[in-house]
């Protein structure tokens, strides 16, 4: 059974930079990669498009491809988008089926301020997409955490359910959702910075639009 990877955040708006850290991850560990968008970010300000603008826009991007999929659930669950939660759920629904959450390399160096962070190990493994040759600072408490989690190899991650933590190399696209909402409230076109889809329904840019 393939590994199935999560990827969330707010996607306010989905871009290419996501969905090529994405992909890359779905070939580097041969998985089924989900991006999750979160209803309450815990450590951020609430998106400027509501949940269901979020999730047409996902969906247009995600068109004309398996490898990629889309999972609304904590959009459907009341109050902050706690990842624990969103991973006991899934573990209830996969069974043992490998489960990896993908972090940045900045969100995972921050992941002691999460909520029941060390129980995040007992249900899911984490891939940290990092940039070439760019090493993170990890506070003491984190790298003594994972310095028996750590493997190398992520086909390691196929033979286990959860525990592990895996490096792997993408190739980051210097893309900011904050000057995109920026651009297009200037009313320019970004247009090879997020997926032609968006552009296909002109509605689904509209919530950036004044």
């Amino acid at each position: 059974m393939k590994p199935l990877a999560l990827f969330g955040g707010t996607f306010d708006p989905v871009h290419l930079g996501h969905l090529s850290v994405s992909w890359e991850a779905a070939e580097l560990l041969d998985a089924e990669v989900r991006l999750m968008p979160a209803h309450v970010p815990p450590h951020r300000h609430a998106p400027t498009a509501s949940p269901a603008q979020r999730v047409a826009m996902l969906r247009a991007a995600l068109q004309g491809q398996s490898r990629l999929t889309l999972d609304t659930r904590e959009l459907e669950r009341e109050g902050p988008s706690y990842t624990i939660d969103t991973l006991r759920q899934l573990r209830a629904e996969q069974g043992d089926r490998p489960l990896i959450l993908l972090l940045g390399a900045d969100a995972f160096a921050g992941l002691p301020s999460w909520h029941g962070w060390r129980d995040l190990f007992d249900y899911a493994h984490i891939g940290v997409l990092n940039r070439p040759g760019i090493d993170a600072a990890w506070s003491v408490e984190l790298a003594f955490e994972i310095a028996s989690r750590r493997v190398s190899d992520p086909e390691l991650l196929h033979d286990t359910p959860a525990g592990k933590v895996v490096e792997l190399e993408v190739t980051p696209l210097e893309i900011s959702a904050t000057r995109i909402r920026e651009l297009l409230a200037e009313g320019r076109d970004p247009r090879y910075l997020l997926p032609a889809g968006l552009f296909d329904e002109p509605s689904l840019l509209a919530p950036y639009r004044h």
